[in-house]
């Protein structure tokens, strides 16, 4: 069950949002809420409405069903889904972008599209110049204005440290003119309208300033010592150190070392013991923590006088906090002391031993609260410290010179609105409420701050601490939890929020770290009411599990992030806010799983925060990082004054310079045009910026030339035309530094058709000079800059050739001059061939997808392979060939699977090989995989594809042309594109075969789940044609049998389909068709999935080699076979009686031909029409010899047939009780049921011994004769079957049996023998000290080991499937109920009871040790879980819940498809694409299981049918 609420998920409005139910949920009652608002309705964060289920087959099938969401609004929406009585099990978040519009027609501004300039609204001056000043922005390029807060300001003049969040800075206004809200609004629209601009502004919740008005006038809405009263000891200590500051500022601590003027590490030793003697102790701020110790034992003692309490066993002793937090203020729960020092006796002397055990008690607790708030004053005192070395001595601080009021040791962290007093008489304020309540903290933030923590809350530490990084010009606001809390503050930010989303487009979330989440989301509701495409961003320095969190709840649509933070980072992880997805990526299908996402990126050259880049780096540099800048593909955005090369960072708290204005042509310092610094070079990459984004560029990748060079490509994955962008650092100044001058060359695969812009920074010859009222950059430095030249007019290029690199044709760029500072953009399209090849490919490709309609091109000769169907023609024979077959089965006719070097072979040789592997690759993008290296360096696993299927020949040699053709397009196409394009060639062939498939079986598979599509596909993956040990011949006069020509001998042979039992071990030659396995696997396989001719060729095929009335376990086309098997013939009778029921008049197979290849026992194989007579015949015979009792020798027996079997062992022996009617057979030596493992060690003497022999009568082969002879008795009464009885010689005479009698003697007899009573004196229990578990059916009856009959196995499930009526349903359920709680496992059943002692649930065939009941891999049916039988206890279970109740069966159906939602997601993660055979103990992959069986498949798919 996934837990998302940390992920992010963002969908741009458009998409449709589905949710399904993960494998853990499926068969459970789930329903899905939503805050999404429903049509028609508006968005309440607190209303959910759930969602209705869609059912896309019209069945209810829990593994497809989904609900649905239509996303047209933006915003953040939470989700969440309860499950049966748990409310809410699971929720997440889902981000909708908003649509941002431009303007007169209200253009959409895609959000990659977004180049923003931010202005410090205090240095825009008066309104009525403003829009001069932004033209700059206009002018440049930009499409989007980022304003500080309009709001007037504080006396501090800090940008954000707002004095009245609703009135406009007065500064805006001029003498004649006072400027209003609305006056901004349609500046704002003008903008949009005319200069297709969007505005946004700051908004600030965190904090206001300290000199506000209304925070006086209304305290409550800040943390002060009366709503916070937990803040006194952290107030206390901020005012004493107040007063120590002034004493050293005067000198008084200059003899104990500490000066006014502290230069030294003496001075800061010096300064560490003053805070301890002369703060901390005399505070004694542990009092703050304490419990007063006499006041509480005396009252302890009065309790215990009063003898009323009666103890209980509790052992904590409880502590209750002081809500004033007064010195001594905590008390104790007396409860709680009462039931632990309770006395023995109401003695005086025993009262006062416990008065005094109490006291102790709480003397340990003071001293641990002493020793707390010494841990506190020492983290503070380390805070205190480093906060002097930074500000007073360290080289990268702002040397602040002696310790003064203006320069204090400390931040203050409380304001103190009083004259001046002595610390005494302050103290005596703090529980003044009318004066304490003025005492605000100051906001600010703390390094690492967990997002959900309120750092001023009850229980942080972080003022006491002095962690806090002091805004001193700013109150912290308090809002509580709800709006209920602190009225006027919600109800003032609500109305400060509206004011801004009536006039903005979006807003900056600044300090969003240090504002409660809670708050923010409020708040962005309300702004999203009235602005519901409302654009949000934030900058958050966090980690990304927290920053998801930040971003998901609030709808952040973009995170600024600073060109210098990569600096500081892995590659891979900027480079994932860098760009979308990289260069050649594969194309993703339009329903697909929602992945978290990161968040949108608004990319900045720098930020109002940072310092100005020439403090870091030189004025070289400013043009090459925007280019880094500008070719991300995604929002970008720069500071005003960067442009300009502003040699200084403007102040966020006490610059009143004003920026200059537009004037194309400028003379004076206050204006600026396209020669000033570097804004020409920025209008051409603002314009490209914009250009990619709106052409979908989408693509991105980012390589490292040389230590200074970089080269950054943006790529459109339709047209597959590149923009190259070459750029070279100078961090250190060129003019003093020196670089290397030659610069490698590069390579650019495809044809340069321009040069879009060349560019140097270099020395102006302007006359302009920097004046003290205007924020001027440096005017002997400008831009020269060339547009869309040809490649042999640039001065940077010395000559480009065209040259073979990496199997790809590639222009080398050699550099010709290339200097630190300087930039080059090349557009690059496909070369003539290249382009001419691709479009034709993309018409191909139009198919399968219209997204390849763009940039396809028509081709004058279309190959004539391309023209037709490639996939109708095939039969599902000849789909197993071109998507399935394994390595084994591809070496019978001399291939193999494809290996890729450095990596594994191929599963399967087919298409599904390729699918599995690029499945796991596509929606990663994960162009580093051997795999995609192995396409980009040859066309060897092309070619493999393609001639595969050309040897094939036929139907399946026409689609080896048509792949040959299709990458004939691609082997011409840069080497780059291979990957992707190979797998759009696959997946849409694959996808079209897939298609084809269904349309040729059942409507059961038509119309079924995807579950029942993959299981199906099961037949088609097992079910093939093969070369070798194929089935024996059929009748010559049995018609519809598939006839092909011999290659070889030129004549017909036939060319039936045969079952493989399981890959990749049983598959292949004469381990390949097995009788057993072949016929518990074909009702699924091919009856259900519609396969009806190939289903019956089977059975007439496995009829032709019936001897001694079995059929073979081991086929060997017949010849070879061995008859070893007890229950192979009576599976084969079992899908005789399915095809009868399931198929359209099948009971016409019983008068079919069947060609005998052993009329009788002793025969030698005869051909094909030697011998012929109907299925019904043989049918009889199998009953007849069953009856008469059948004892033969293998042929051949002995080592060369089987090394590890005994000569007892080779000895088979089947027959029937003919007091009971049961089926029994086998010896101790032998294992002639499923449970067939042989021992093979002689290290622990098993070698020879059975495993699991269960002679006798096994309780499945019982259930199985059962339901043949029941079937017999109704076929014989319709006239289907001429005999109604079998005939036996005991004596030398004949004795008729007939099958109403025998079916009879079964049924009277089954539960008398085979179940275990709960009554102990049960007279049919003859082994009584044997049983372990009643209720329960015995695994045999009559073992030569009495104790294997009362062994707990899951066998018995299937004959409760094959024949029900055998079972009194009341027992069954119980049984039933038994096998579950200790049998089932999560894919599988486990073999045999945990509570055995010879349990074992680790198969390793391998290990061969003394263990006699593990080595060489004994335990084989003693404990593995197998898949096959979990199917049948889920249909038995299905089958008597319905005999119980629709409660019962409604409960039982919900089980089973959480059971099966498990074998979905292994189907999902299998590079088989199938079940395994078995697994480990739990679950757990066992290696030497086949990895896909035909049993486990068909089996499951028949639960599916069930259902």
């Amino acid at each position: 069950m996934e837990r998302l609420e940390q992920a992010l998920f963002r969908l741009e409005q458009g998409f449709e949002l589905q949710f399904r139910l993960g494998p853990t949920l499926q068969g459970k009652e789930v329903q899905v809420y939503t805050n999404y608002p429903a049509k028609g309705h508006m968005f309440d964060r607190l209303k959910y409405h759930s969602l209705d289920w869609v059912y896309p087959n019209g069945r209810e099938d829990d593994s497809d069903k989904y609900c649905r969401l239509d996303l047209t609004v933006a915003g953040s929406f939470q989700y969440y889904f309860s499950c049966g009585d748990e409310e809410k099990v699971s929720s997440g978040y889902i981000v909708v972008d908003p649509v941002l519009r431009v303007g007169g027609n209200n253009d959409v501004l895609l959000l990659d599209c977004i180049s923003s300039q931010t202005y410090l609204a205090k240095c825009l001056g008066p309104l009525d110049k403003w829009l001069d000043r932004v033209r700059v922005a206009k002018e440049t390029g930009y499409n989007m204005i980022h304003f500080t807060p309009l709001q007037k300001l504080g006396l501090s003049g800090f940008c954000y440290s707002i004095a009245d969040q609703l009135e406009l800075n007065p500064d805006f206004s001029t003498e004649g003119k006072h400027c209003t809200w609305r006056d901004i609004g349609n500046l704002v629209e003008t903008l949009r309208k005319e200069w297709n601009m969007v505005c946004i502004t700051d908004v600030v919740y965190n904090h206001t300033a300290a000199d506000s008005e209304w925070i006086h006038l209304h305290p409550e809405c800040g943390y002060n010592l009366v709503n916070s009263p937990y803040l006194k000891p952290a107030w206390l200590l901020d005012r004493l150190l107040w007063h120590l500051n002034c004493e050293v500022a005067n000198g008084k601590y200059a003899e104990q070392g500490v000066p006014a003027c502290i230069q030294d590490e003496h001075h800061i030793n010096a300064l560490r013991g003053v805070l301890w003697q002369q703060v901390f102790s005399r505070l004694r701020l542990w009092e703050f923590l304490q419990v007063n110790v006499d006041e509480a034992v005396e009252q302890f003692k009065q309790l215990l006088q009063e003898e009323a309490h009666v103890p209980e066993c509790k052992k904590q002793l409880k502590i209750v906090q002081d809500l004033q937090h007064r010195r001594f203020g905590n008390k104790v729960d007396m409860n709680s002391a009462l039931n632990i020092f309770w006395p023995h006796s109401m003695s005086p002397s025993d009262i006062q031993e416990c008065c005094n055990s109490f006291r102790g008690r709480l003397e340990e607790l003071n001293l641990d609260a002493y020793k707390e708030m010494n841990h506190h004053a020492e983290q503070a005192t380390d805070c205190i410290v480093r906060n002097v070395v930074h500000e007073h001595l360290s080289d990268q601080g702002p040397k602040l010179g002696p310790v003064s009021r203006k320069y204090p040791l400390c931040p203050r962290y409380f304001i103190f609105p009083f004259e001046e007093m002595t610390f005494d008489e302050e103290t005596q304020l703090m529980e003044q409420r009318d004066k304490a309540c003025h005492f605000l903290a100051h906001d600010g933030f703390v390094k690492g701050n967990d997002l959900s923590r309120d750092f001023v809350g009850p229980g942080s530490q972080v003022y006491l601490r002095r962690e806090l990084v002091c805004l001193g010009n700013t109150i912290k606001l308090r809002y509580g939890e709800k709006p209920e809390d602190c009225p006027y503050l919600w109800a003032r930010m609500k109305l400060y929020t509206e004011i801004t989303a009536k006039v903005f487009s979006g807003v900056c979330l600044v300090n969003c770290l240090s504002t409660p989440l809670h708050v923010a989301e409020r708040m962005l509701d309300q702004a999203r009411c009235l602005r519901p495409d409302l654009y949000v961003v934030a900058e958050l320095i966090i980690r990304e599990v927290l920053q998801n969190v930040c971003v998901a709840r609030l709808g952040i649509t973009s995170l600024i992030r600073g060109k210098q933070s990569h600096q500081h980072c892995e590659q891979g992880d900027w480079l994932s806010w860098f760009g979308r997805e990289p260069v050649g990526a594969f194309v993703q299908p339009s329903l697909r799983p929602l992945i978290p996402a990161f968040a949108h990126t608004m990319f900045m050259d720098i930020s109002p925060n940072n310092h100005s880049p020439i403090q870091a780096c030189s004025v070289y540099d400013f043009l090459p990082s925007s280019v880094l800048v500008s070719m991300a593909c995604c929002a970008t955005g720069s500071t005003r004054g960067y442009d300009e090369l502003l040699p200084y960072q403007i102040s966020m708290v006490g610059d009143n310079h004003i920026y200059t204005c537009w004037n194309s042509d400028a003379q004076t310092s206050d204006q600026v045009n396209l020669q000033t610094g570097i804004l020409a070079g920025k209008l051409a990459l603002n314009r490209l910026h914009q250009q990619l984004a709106a052409e979908g560029f989408t693509q991105v990748d980012l390589e490292q030339l040389d230590e200074d060079v970089v080269a950054v490509t943006r790529h459109c994955p339709s047209s597959h035309q590149s923009v190259v962008a070459v750029l070279r650092r100078a961090v250190k100044n060129p003019e003093t530094h020196h670089y290397a001058f030659d610069v490698p060359p590069m390579f650019i695969p495809g044809q340069i058709k321009e040069v879009i812009l060349e560019a140097l920074t270099i020395v102006s010859t302007s006359s302009n000079r920097k004046d003290d009222k205007n924020i001027n950059g440096l005017p002997e430095r400008t831009v020269e800059i060339k547009e869309h030249i040809q490649l042999k007019d640039s001065r940077v290029v010395k000559k480009a050739n065209m040259v073979s690199k990496e199997n790809s044709v590639v222009q080398e760029i050699v550099f010709e001059k290339f200097p630190p500072g300087c930039i080059i953009i090349f557009r690059v399209t496909l070369d003539p061939w290249s382009q001419e090849q691709l479009g034709a490919l993309r018409r191909q490709l139009i198919q399968f997808s219209p997204q390849y309609q763009t940039c396809s091109l028509a081709e004058l000769r279309t190959p004539s392979v391309l023209t037709k169907p490639i996939m109708s023609r095939l039969t599902l024979a000849d789909m197993n060939m071109l998507l399935y077959r394994c390595d084994a089965e591809e070496r019978e006719g001399g291939g193999g699977c494809y290996s890729v070097p450095t990596w594994l072979p191929l599963k399967y040789g087919g298409l599904q090989g390729l699918m599995s592997v690029m499945a796991e690759i596509r929606p990663k993008n994960d162009l580093g995989h051997p795999l995609c290296d192995n396409l980009r360096q040859g066309d060897w696993m092309m070619d493999y594809v393609s001639n595969r299927l050309l040897a094939k020949g036929g139907t399946v040699g026409e689609v080896g042309h048509w792949f040959q053709a299709m990458f004939g397009y691609l082997k011409h196409i840069p080497r780059y594109l291979v990957p992707c394009y190979f797998d759009s060639i696959i997946q849409g062939a694959y996808t079209t075969a897939l298609e084809a498939v269904f349309k040729q079986m059942s409507s059961f598979v038509q119309n079924g789940s995807s579950l029942v599509k993959q299981l199906a596909l099961g037949s088609v993956q097992m079910c093939g044609v093969c070369h070798s040990w194929a089935l024996p011949t059929l009748s010559p006069h049995l018609n519809d049998v598939p006839y092909r020509l011999n290659g070889v001998t030129n004549q017909e042979e036939q060319c039936c389909m045969s079952m493989a039992a399981g890959l990749p071990h049983s598959c292949a030659g004469i381990l390949r068709c097995w009788g057993r396995d072949t016929f518990i696997s074909l009702r699924g396989l091919l009856l259900l999935t519609g396969r009806h001719l190939e289903a019956r060729n089977i059975i007439l095929a496995f009829a032709g080699t019936l001897r001694y009335g079995l059929i073979p376990n081991l086929l060997g086309r017949g010849s070879s076979a061995r008859f070893n098997s007890r229950d192979a013939v009576w599976w084969w009778l079992q899908c005789i009686r399915e095809y009868c029921t399931l198929v359209p008049d099948g009971v016409s197979i019983l008068k079919c031909p069947v060609s005998r290849m052993y009329p009788t026992n002793v025969s030698e194989p005869q051909p094909a029409g030697a011998w012929d007579q109907p299925l019904y015949d043989v049918i009889q015979e199998a009953m007849q010899r069953h009856m008469q009792c059948i004892q033969f020798r293998e042929t051949n027996a002995g080592p060369q047939l089987d090394p590890n079997m005994t000569e007892e062992g080779f000895n088979v022996e089947a027959g029937v009780d003919q007091t009971t009617g049961f089926i029994y057979g086998g010896n101790r030596f032998n294992c002639g049921t499923w449970m067939d493992k042989m021992g093979e060690s002689t290290k622990a003497q098993n070698k020879g011994i059975p495993a699991t022999p269960r002679d006798g009568s096994a309780v499945e082969i019982v259930g199985l004769c059962k339901s043949i002879v029941h079937w017999l008795v109704k076929l014989h009464n319709n006239g289907h079957f001429p005999y109604k009885a079998v005939n036996i010689r005991r004596g030398g005479q004949t004795y008729s049996v007939s099958y109403v009698e025998w079916d009879c003697k079964i049924q009277e007899n089954f539960e008398k023998k085979f179940y275990i009573s709960h009554d102990p004196e049960d007279s049919e229990d003859k082994h009584p000290e044997l049983v372990h578990k009643r209720g329960i059916y015995k695994d045999s009856f009559g073992a030569s080991s009495p104790w294997c009959d009362y062994q707990l196995r899951p066998n018995f499930p299937i004959a409760m499937v094959v024949a029900p009526e055998l079972f009194t349903v009341v027992k069954a359920w119980e049984a039933l109920g038994i096998a579950e709680k200790k049998l089932l496992g999560p894919l599988g059943m486990k073999t045999l009871d945990p509570d055995d002692m010879v349990y074992c649930g680790v198969y390793d065939k391998n290990l061969d040790n003394n263990n006699f009941n593990q080595a060489k891999g004994f335990n084989y049916h003693q404990g593995p879980e197998w898949l096959w039988l979990l199917s049948y206890f889920l249909r038995a279970k299905l089958y008597f819940a319905k005999k119980i109740g629709k409660e019962t069966y409604d409960k039982t159906a919900n089980l089973v498809k959480n059971i099966l939602s498990r074998h979905n997601v292994h189907l999902e993660r299998s590079h088989w694409k199938g079940l395994p055979e078995l697994t480990n103990e739990n679950g757990q992959h066992c290696p030497f299981s086949s990895e896909s069986q035909a049993s486990s498949i068909a089996t499951i798919l028949e639960v599916l049918y069930d259902l």
